[in-house]
């Protein structure tokens, strides 16, 4: 575990992400202390760490965001992610407490050992609440991609002792007051029905969804069930907030319309925000608008009071 107190403007890492093939710096505002490589199990897996950003000036106790990377379930990481280093200190600098997690890799685990690690997290931070100034109740996850698809597994599987799992601390409740999520994938099964042109090909024995269940998805109908976010949907699951772009070639924007329709019938609020013309991670999710539309939602349903949180609309 390491500790930074960073000096105003200080750019935190530089390194090339992988969307896109651009180059990402994460530049956080003044004060803010980084913890990185927490392992939220004890003698756990390498994957099994978290980094945690806390705001400086910000009045303890701090609500939470868990943020989640994409990847595909196989590669990616907590900090060297374009997204996560757009994400990180936009929310800070609104004042939440950041936790950035690692888990592990289809080729470690297959699902729900992705699930469980997040669980296990979030278990660890509420354990360790007082200790980072944090507070154990007012906690929301955000997620891009496959880690879009394991925030909304937050979101609606909580109590799920399939999904909840055993590692880290058991017995620490796992639900979420809010979820974002971009582009994330719903039912496996539907990808391919719905992709654009040239966009990749899910059913295929070796794509990511395959090696996430452990084989082809079209022999795993079960597999693929268990690990749909839209199976779980219930009406306490929290709001949700879903960006998606209407051409996006690894997730079709139909696995958003999936989940949306989802909560809403299961009587969960939730908005969709299409976004026209915008691929996979694209620079459109980095702009203003969908930043402000982000600190809102959150401030609405993770910063306001535990008795007071107002709910977005459908």
């Amino acid at each position: 575990m390491r500790l930074a107190l960073l000096a105003p403007g200080f750019a935190i890492a530089a390194f090339t992400a992988t969307a896109c093939g651009q180059v990402a710096t994460m530049t956080l505002p003044e004060g803010t202390t980084v913890i990185r490589d927490v392992a939220y199990v004890s003698e756990g897996h390498e994957r099994q760490v978290l980094d945690l950003y806390l705001p400086g000036a910000s009045a303890r106790p701090l609500p939470l965001v868990l943020v989640v990377h994409g990847g595909a379930w196989m590669g990616g990481d907590k900090a060297m992610n374009l997204q996560v280093a757009w994400a990180v200190p936009l929310l800070v600098a609104a004042g939440y407490a950041v936790a950035s997690v690692n888990h592990r890799y289809s080729q470690h685990a297959l699902f729900p050992a992705q699930i469980h690690d997040l669980k296990a997290a979030l278990r660890f931070l509420r354990a360790n609440a007082d200790r980072h100034g944090t507070d154990a109740e007012r906690v929301g996850a955000w997620g891009e991609s496959s880690g879009g698809h394991l925030a909304a597994l937050l979101g609606t599987s909580a109590g799920v002792p399939e999904l909840d799992g055993d590692l880290g601390l058991p017995g620490i409740a796992t639900r979420v007051r809010a979820v974002v999520v971009w582009y994330g994938p719903t039912d496996f099964l539907q990808m391919d029905e719905h992709r654009i042109p040239g966009g990749m090909v899910h059913d295929a024995a070796d794509s990511p969804e395959s090696q996430l269940v452990g084989g082809p998805i079209r022999d795993l109908p079960e597999r693929v069930r268990f690990a749909n976010p839209a199976s779980y949907a219930t009406p306490d699951d929290p709001p949700f907030l879903l960006f998606h772009g209407d051409r996006d070639p690894l997730v079709p924007h139909h696995q958003s319309l999936i989940l949306r329709d989802a909560l809403a019938a299961a009587g969960v609020a939730v908005t969709l925000r299409t976004l026209p013309g915008a691929g996979h991670g694209t620079p459109e999710f980095r702009g203003a608008e969908v930043g402000r539309a982000m600190i809102e939602f959150f401030d609405r349903n993770v910063k306001a009071p535990r008795d007071r949180a107002v709910p977005s609309s459908h």
